[in-house]
């Protein structure tokens, strides 16, 4: 009988689909699932949403929710930790101000300027929790879905003892999206993908055993519904030869090429059909209107006589779990330490590789180096990240400084002197949620 604590379980549309696909599975359905949240509503709306589950399917499974993160923890063996540090009026800063010195972000939440100070306000929250853990279940697994991904793990995997994994929804969207283009069942597509998140790569993709690629380059330089639907990724693999996880949307921000000047933002991030999922302004309202909206969803959610399918879905986090625990293996694309799994990344730097679950615990595969097209571009973002962590920890400002210094969009648009004073700007605005800084000026 497992114990599986939800931290940020009221994040109310992951926290149902979780429950309900590890639910499905024999030897996890009479788990104890413990829901803890900082806000009391929707950690009633999220308790009752997970009992209407386990009462539709049946289940021994037994729910209980506190607003005590401790109480949560106790003896758990898995912690799924899907949680926002601070909310829109400040996160949007993170954004807002680098638009103001030139710098237009997207979506912000991944890497450069607002990836970091994400960062930075994240780190200290996910310490603690997991400090909790190696105190009150040192033997559970985590199970991190919070962005920033790569910078979050490599903090905990660097000061803590837990065992953790962090996990990613888009390589397999990307592999799901890249078989309908060349007419693949998914069943028949086999990959080898490898990187940081959010910029890992399918050094292999074949169907039914042979290369895929030429059938992908065929669909994007021959079809413009194909082209158009993730343009900014679709020129990265027609000039680097392999194709990247994670949307343009997101990409658009991680290097030099396309959002340097508002005619590059008009040409490559405006138009594709599949953009994710417009500018900023949108997203900022989305999640304005989802802070208002989402009762009245809940609602009717409860009205309904089957809201939910108890059919499994294909969240990473329900198969890992029940492979733990002695189900069948399981193969999955996750955050860990590169302890030589990459040779062309930096060592210790979390990088996103195959692995296997089992009740042997998890089992990174060793991929080897990456194309040298893709690895520099990588191990760019993979060092700057090496040193925003050192900046979390170490509360030195001048490291958040040099960090966005590198930032390839920042360094293509902004002078070191402008950065510098953006920096300084962005640590006074973060300055109550920085609590290992003692100084905010670089």
């Amino acid at each position: 009988m497992a114990k599986i604590a939800f931290i940020g379980a009221g994040s109310w549309g992951f926290t149902r689909k979780l429950v309900r696909d590890l639910l499905t599975f024999p030897l996890l359905e009479n788990s104890t699932i413990a829901l803890m949240d900082i806000n009391a509503e929707r950690l009633d709306f999220s308790k009752r949403a997970v009992q209407k589950i386990v009462d539709l399917g049946n289940y021994p499974a037994q729910v209980i929710a506190t607003q005590d993160r401790a109480e949560a923890l106790r003896d758990a063996d898995f912690v799924v930790v899907t949680i926002l540090a601070g909310g829109v009026e400040i996160w949007r800063h993170d954004i807002e101000i680098p638009k103001q010195f030139g710098v237009d972000i997207n979506i912000g939440d991944t890497r450069g300027p607002s990836g970091i100070f994400r960062a930075l306000r994240t780190i200290p929250v996910m310490l603690d929790i997991a400090r909790d853990m190696e105190r009150l279940c040192p033997n559970a697994l985590m199970l991190n879905y919070t962005n920033p991904m790569a910078m979050l793990c490599r903090a905990l995997q660097r000061e803590t003892d837990i065992q953790l994994t962090g996990l990613c929804h888009s390589v397999q969207g990307t592999a799901e999206m890249l078989a309908k283009w060349i007419g693949a069942p998914m069943e028949e597509i086999t990959y080898t993908c490898a990187g940081i998140n959010h910029m890992a790569w399918y050094l292999k993709y074949e169907w039914k055993g042979e290369d895929a690629y030429p059938l992908i380059h065929k669909a994007v330089t021959e079809c413009p519904e194909v082209y158009n639907e993730e343009i900014v990724r679709n020129e990265m693999f027609l000039a680097l030869d392999h194709y990247v996880t994670e949307s343009s949307g997101h990409n658009s921000e991680y290097n030099w090429w396309f959002r340097k000047r508002p005619d590059l933002i008009e040409k490559y991030c405006t138009h594709g059909t599949g953009w994710n999922p417009g500018e900023y302004a949108y997203i900022v309202k989305r999640y304005v209107e989802r802070e208002h909206d989402w009762r009245e969803e809940a609602q009717k959610w409860f009205a309904a006589e089957t809201p939910i399918d108890l059919e499994r879905g294909h969240e990473y986090a329900a198969y890992i779990m029940n492979a733990i625990v002695g189900g069948e293996p399981f193969e999955y694309n996750g955050n860990v330490r590169n302890t030589g799994l990459i040779t062309n990344l930096p060592q210790d730097a979390c990088v996103e590789v195959p692995v296997w679950a089992s009740r042997k615990g998890l089992t990174p595969v060793y991929v080897g180096a990456l194309p040298a097209q893709c690895a520099m571009l990588t191990n760019l973002s993979a060092s700057i990240e090496e040193m925003a962590v050192e900046a979390a920890i170490s509360g030195d400002p001048r490291l958040v400084y040099q960090a966005i210094a590198h930032d390839p969009l920042t360094a293509a648009v902004l002078s070191l002197a402008e950065i510098k004073e953006m920096v300084n700007v962005m640590l006074e605005k973060n300055r109550e949620y920085l609590p290992t800084f003692q100084h905010f000026k670089a």
